[in-house]
């Protein structure tokens, strides 16, 4: 008999742990930078649970704070036990759909997490933060809370208690004074290819600077993935780098760039096959840094993984880029990305299509503004023609259809008047000075301001992710304060580089010329 009960509180026990197991354990498949997001990952995991907030253990608590290119970060330590807790979690819940999720209104910004301290795998993770009541929230960076712990006594914490959010109203009216935003719990998504909800708002807009770095990483990394950095494109190539040198919004993407460049003729030194030892020695150059967050696409993020994304940020690049450029250069800037695209865009029927819209080009670019509203309008035709396409197919983002850019919502001044069909074909009427200064603000101020404001940065000083990322390029390239002797170094080899390339251009056969 003794043995029976015996075995009877072995298989308990065994189903016991099981269940504090699964519970404790939210997000059971490991996720990697290179996932479409840290939040969407989690959320395959749970997908029979509605939850926005992230529910967070002792296991995975720092790697996902560190892995999140939000700006902030907000914990809430609970019991599952507490009654208080559960009435709590709707209230929680409503603002965190707002920053949290797929169909975040206003994704990137704020990860709000939690934490259940009644799980003993917890128990040392809530002691860290001083958790002596439920539910307790705590506010900051991410990367403070990442290995770090909170004392309540402590005066100069960048972490801090929330100690007025007993309501969603109340919370998120404590985050608005916070950061200086005006974020209400019935802001809607605003379904544009390039915009999220509050177009006004430029931390919507400046968040896309992200997606430009991400954009750029990936395209440097289909080059080398699908080598097609070959004799004939190699020029191509470098003409595109020396244009992010000067003129990338990112400074971490142009500093990145300069080190390729400034390395390049080395590692192509490989003479029985310089292409292939080219291409390897390549691939130890990360041409936006090592922190560049990557399978987030915070501002071209889709409702689908396979919408938007790579293409969407691709296009804020290229508009970037076109409004930094003098007027002496424009045509300059025109031909290298006409080429860049012809030479290393993989989607076929795009790259002719976007190839045909730079061969229709008569006369040489004067003027910035030219250029400017050229690349504004072939992107307009080439949404016409997606629309026309993913209509027949069934294959459009429902949340995020094509549409004529920018929409008269976002820039009523970009139209002179109402617009009008023609069969199938929509004309509108632009104001092209209107258009011109819309992009000018939009693609360039606006992309990249949001850090320079002290205010909304909240007496936090940039982490490592942010300290290089969002200082905005007008013409120059920016090197780290304190380089001295680098910079020096890397002049002369960009120098001797410039020289290099130079007496090579003057030997290479010319390619055909967009103009």
């Amino acid at each position: 008999m003794s043995s029976v009960v015996f075995v009877i509180v072995c298989i308990l026990s065994v189903y016991v742990s099981n269940i504090e197991a699964s519970s404790s354990s939210v997000i059971s498949t490991p996720f990697s930078v290179g996932s479409r997001s840290v939040l969407r990952s989690i959320e395959r995991d749970r997908a029979d649970k509605p939850d926005y907030a992230v529910e967070l253990n002792a296991t995975d608590f720092d790697v996902v704070l560190k892995e999140t290119p939000a700006t902030y970060a907000i914990v809430e330590f609970f019991a599952h036990w507490c009654p208080a807790c559960r009435n709590y979690k709707p209230q929680y819940e409503k603002v965190a759909k707002l920053f949290n999720g797929a169909d975040a209104v206003h994704p990137g910004i704020i990860l709000m997490t939690r934490v259940d301290c009644a799980l003993k795998i917890n128990t040392n993770l809530c002691d860290k933060f001083s958790v002596g009541h439920y539910p307790m929230l705590l506010w900051g960076p991410p990367s403070k809370f990442v290995s770090g712990s909170w004392d309540p006594k402590q005066d100069k914490s960048e972490i801090c208690s929330i100690d007025d959010g007993r309501t969603a109203d109340r919370l998120l009216n404590w985050i608005n004074k916070k950061i200086n935003s005006s974020y209400a719990l019935d802001d809607k998504k605003y379904e544009n290819e390039h915009l999220h909800t509050n177009a006004s708002d430029p931390g919507q807009i400046a968040r896309a600077i992200y997606d430009v770095e991400e954009a750029t990483s990936t395209a440097f990394d289909i080059i080398l993935d699908h080598k097609m950095i070959k004799p004939e494109t190699r020029a191509s190539l470098v003409k595109f780098f020396q244009l992010l040198v000067v003129h990338h919004p990112s400074r971490r993407c142009r500093k990145g760039t300069a080190k390729i460049l400034v390395d390049f003729h080395d590692v192509s030194a490989n003479k029985e096959s310089p292409i292939v030892g080219e291409q390897v020695a390549l691939r130890n150059y990360q041409i936006c840094g090592k922190d560049v967050p990557r399978g987030y696409w915070m501002f071209c993020r889709g409702s689908k993984n396979e919408t938007r994304g790579f293409s969407c940020g691709l296009w804020v690049l290229l508009h970037s880029l076109s409004v930094r450029v003098d007027d002496g250069e424009s045509h300059t800037a025109f031909t290298t990305i006409c080429d860049f695209i012809h030479n290393f865009f993989i989607c076929e029927e795009c790259r002719q299509h976007f190839y045909d819209m730079c061969s229709s080009v008569s006369n040489p670019f004067k003027k910035a503004r030219d250029f400017v509203l050229w690349l504004w309008d072939a992107h307009n035709k080439v949404n016409k023609r997606v629309m026309k396409e993913e209509a027949s197919a069934e294959t459009a983002d429902p949340k995020f259809p094509k549409i004529i850019w920018p929409p008269r919502q976002l820039c009523p001044s970009c139209y002179r008047s109402k617009t009008s069909k023609d069969k199938d074909n929509t004309r509108i009427d632009w104001d092209h000075d209107e258009v011109y200064r819309f992009l000018i603000h939009y693609y360039g101020e606006t992309l990249t301001t949001l850090y320079k404001d002290k205010e909304l940065l909240t007496e936090r000083k940039p982490d490592s992710m942010l300290s290089e990322d969002l200082i905005a390029s007008s013409h120059a390239v920016v090197v780290p304060v304190g380089a001295a002797l680098a910079i020096a170094v890397a002049s002369c080899a960009f120098g001797a580089l410039a020289c290099y390339w130079r007496q090579q251009q003057k030997s290479r056969k010319p390619r055909k010329s967009w103009n």
